[in-house]
């Protein structure tokens, strides 16, 4: 019998519909909502379940006989006993309109492969990688700073997070402080890893669009370090479409080439969505 295709009995014994072959069942360990737009939850993480840094998984809901199942990147980092997600509220989106309100001891469904580009093995090392998030874009690399592989290929690891207000912020200034103080993670941080947050509705320490702040140097200015160089810098890019294509556009501008798994680089970008 293969053992990995069983799902989690204690969290389908009361569901209505049967699980999908190919499909962890798991059950919902906490919630936060952090805005009437944002929420964590962690779920169970199948001891047979195994995952890169920065990859995302297919989730869904036991609420149909063919439940929706979109993307959703893991923001807990490979080693963690359990598996973290960072969702936007859909009010009509087919799988968050009913995501949104899940509970503890609810099941989520989880297909068991897991994939993408924003991981380390499609950058070549180099002494900074920027990871450039907006919104629930944040939640791969909420996975890679905390994840000791990342700290031996870059000597600095930036994370920038725009979002249209404060509130939305607090995810990523919680992870940040988190990780700096987490026993197994800290270490590797201390003085290497950097924060840089900005907001585009209300006012903030830094306000703008990332690509604004890229164009005009303030990112660098910030941070205290020169414009990007393909010599030295490396890039991760994950959040709203027009954000990805326009961030792309300046890195490629900049001189960096895209990578892959197959062919490792200057930088990636995830095109992983929810809805």
């Amino acid at each position: 019998m293969n053992t990995a295709a069983m799902p989690n009995t204690e969290a389908v014994q009361a569901l209505e519909f049967p699980i999908p072959p190919g499909v962890y069942a798991e059950r919902v360990v906490s919630v936060r909502h952090y805005t009437d737009r944002l929420f964590s939850f962690r779920i169970t993480r199948p001891q047979t379940f195994r995952f890169r840094s920065g990859e995302f998984v297919m989730i869904g809901l036991p609420n149909a006989e063919k439940p929706v199942f979109r993307a959703y990147s893991i923001a807990s980092p490979n080693w963690d006993e359990e598996v973290e997600f960072f969702s936007i509220k859909v009010p009509d989106g087919p799988l968050t309109q009913h995501l949104q309100k899940i509970e503890p001891g609810d099941t989520v469904l989880m297909r068991q492969k897991s994939t993408g580009t924003l991981v380390n093995d499609a950058l070549t090392p180099a002494r900074r990688l920027y990871m450039i998030s907006t919104g629930t874009g944040i939640a791969p690399f909420a996975s890679l700073i905390r994840d000791p592989e990342t700290y031996e290929k870059f000597e600095q690891v930036i994370l920038t997070h725009t979002c249209r207000e404060v509130a939305e912020l607090k995810y990523g200034e919680e992870l940040i402080a988190a990780t700096r103080e987490d026993p197994l993670i800290g270490e590797f941080t201390a003085g290497r890893l950097h924060y840089f947050a900005s907001t585009t509705r209300e006012p903030s320490a830094h306000m703008g669009r990332i690509t604004a702040l890229i164009e005009n140097g303030a990112l660098f200015r910030a941070l205290g370090t020169p414009p990007l160089d393909p010599a030295s810098d490396r890039v991760m890019i994950c959040g709203s479409m027009d954000m990805l294509k326009d961030v792309r556009a300046l890195v490629e501008k900049a001189g960096l080439k895209e990578g892959s798994n197959a062919a490792p680089a200057d930088f990636v970008v995830e095109r992983a969505f929810v809805g």
